[in-house]
């Protein structure tokens, strides 16, 4: 049985892999320019994110008989049609996005994902927020959102595509949450990844309108960085979120993701692909509202063990 301080540690460790696939991402695309101006942004993120995808798939399926097994499940497909239609959306849409504004108002939009969790929270889940865990949303919004330093907001296809990819998000959180209660995370986990792949193509393939674009996928140079993508940043991320994500409230989760940039930043720093600055700082923010949060959940899960079961 899993624990709520498991399930804590598991979403924080997705989080620091998370922050990785920022680094292995922009070694990816630096390392395509020519591809980029053949076959257009869109193409060659697409192809990127459909590769990356495929391994992990096809490690599952090599070691594990229920991912295996799912494949012939309705189920497993219906919750994996969903939690697979997000998270493309989510990723195209973020990346799309990020090419025509800058780091900080990308990391601020996207952060949004925690506060679009907690409204539709009331709305579609069973676990609503309560007063403390908005409390911590606040602060991991802004937290999450100045790391970069204060974002110089100019409304554009580009941020208006950064909200909505945050709405993705916060959509793949709480589904997540529903899904993997009535369905086993491993099938769920194995027919979101198929999903994925086959619209991650079909977007590729569209968009480019050449099958030579496979070819950009064992270019040397980005092979190492896209093998790390497959089984950290796609395999190892999403088992783990969909196994231990189920035991939090959908709002907690989110607050813990948004750790997420903290860890970029300084993958990033050490990388030599961005700055330290003091806005760093901000992301005190995101463990303040954490302890909050936790705080409340130990209490109500107190009071709950107090009362017994009616």
């Amino acid at each position: 049985m899993v624990t709520r301080r498991q399930a804590i540690i598991g979403l924080l460790g997705v989080t620091l892999l998370w922050g990785g696939t920022f680094v292995w991402m922009k070694q990816i695309l630096n390392n395509l320019d020519a591809e980029i101006i053949e076959f257009g942004k869109t193409s060659i993120i697409s192809t990127m994110v459909a590769a990356r995808f495929i391994i992990a798939f096809v490690l599952l399926l090599l070691f594990s008989k229920r991912a295996r097994k799912a494949l012939q499940s309705k189920e497993a497909w219906e919750g994996g049609a969903i939690l697979g239609t997000l998270m493309f959306a989510g990723y195209l849409l973020q990346m799309i996005g990020i090419n025509s504004v800058s780091p900080s108002v990308s990391a601020f939009l996207t952060s949004l994902y925690v506060v679009f969790t907690a409204i539709l929270s009331t709305k579609i889940s069973e676990r609503k927020p309560t007063r403390m865990m908005l409390t911590g949303v606040i602060l991991a919004t802004i937290g999450a959102g100045f790391i970069d330093g204060p974002p110089h907001i100019v409304w554009g296809i580009g941020e208006i595509l950064t909200v909505i990819c945050a709405l993705f998000f916060a959509l793949h959180i709480i589904y997540t949450d529903k899904i993997t209660k009535k369905t086993d995370p491993i099938s769920v986990t194995s027919t979101s990844f198929a999903i994925l792949i086959i619209e991650a193509s079909i977007v590729s393939l569209f968009s480019s309108k050449d099958l030579s674009i496979i070819q950009t996928t064992w270019k040397s140079e980005i092979i190492i960085p896209l093998l790390l993508l497959g089984i950290f940043g796609s395999l190892f991320c999403i088992l783990i979120l969909n196994l231990f994500q189920k035991h939090l409230n959908p709002t907690h989760a989110a607050i813990i993701y948004s750790f997420e940039p903290v860890w970029a930043t300084l993958y990033g720093w050490f990388e030599e692909l961005v700055s330290i600055t003091p806005w760093l700082g901000m992301g005190l923010l995101l463990l303040i509202g954490n302890i909050i949060v936790e705080l409340d959940e130990s209490k109500l899960s107190y009071r709950n063990e107090e009362a017994g079961p009616e």
